[in-house]
């Protein structure tokens, strides 16, 4: 897997370039703005935010509009605007330094999981309903559904494949990230809305102790 560094500082990239390397990855590094954009193609970008051309931000900016690639924000800002501001720009993860390399290595295979679920589903027809997951738009009898992001992502990891159960682990990990350790429940209510918001509570079938799998009523 190939990985692209956008980090200026010597004593945090120089061990993480190593580290990596040891784990498998192929690393490219970059130091600046002008080079992070003019870096070749990588399955997965490491972003710091402060970078001594510009910032993460406009990094993070120029690649969405141009790519799909994974990309996690690595930063010493930890104030929840600046992890805000990074994801609605289209960072797909953030973490905040100091961090372990397992963790990190953890949050990387699952942005890329998740990037290669998306990759190959496009619009899912299933008799009335039709999900987008490039658009992110649900539509249901040609209405647009009115879905919250995490209903969104629910629905995007049922449709991939419609008749696969999709256990509560996976949908934990994909939806709410690797080191979200809360209790399930959570899974519980936003099922219950989505179903809401379908019409129809037998469009998200419940697999007692394993998970959940969308069918057409």
């Amino acid at each position: 897997m190939k990985i692209l560094l956008v980090e200026d500082e010597d004593s945090i990239a120089e061990p993480l370039v190593e580290g990596l390397r040891r784990e498998g990855f192929s690393v490219t590094r970059a130091a600046t703005v002008a080079e992070a954009l003019a870096a070749a193609p990588a399955d997965c970008v490491l972003l710091d935010l402060r970078l001594p051309d510009g910032d993460g931000y406009e990094v993070c900016r120029a690649l969405r509009a141009r790519t799909d690639v994974p990309i996690i924000m690595v930063t010493a800002k930890g104030e929840e605007v600046d992890r805000v501001v990074g994801l609605e720009l289209g960072a797909d993860d953030y973490v905040v330094k100091p961090f372990g390399l397992r963790e990190l290595i953890a949050r990387i295979r699952a942005v890329t999981r998740r990037a290669k679920g998306r990759a190959h589903v496009g619009p899912v027809q299933l008799g009335a309903l039709e999900v987008d997951t490039r658009a992110r738009r649900a539509r249901m009898n040609d209405r647009e559904l009115s879905l919250t992001a995490k209903e969104f992502e629910l629905l995007s990891e049922l449709a991939a494949d419609p008749g696969a159960v999709v256990t509560r682990s996976e949908l934990l990990e994909r939806i709410w990230g690797v080191t979200w350790y809360g209790q399930t429940k959570t899974i519980d209510v936003h099922i219950a809305s989505l179903r809401r918001k379908l019409g129809d509570p037998e469009w998200i079938e419940t697999v007692r102790g394993v998970g959940f799998r969308l069918r057409e009523p």
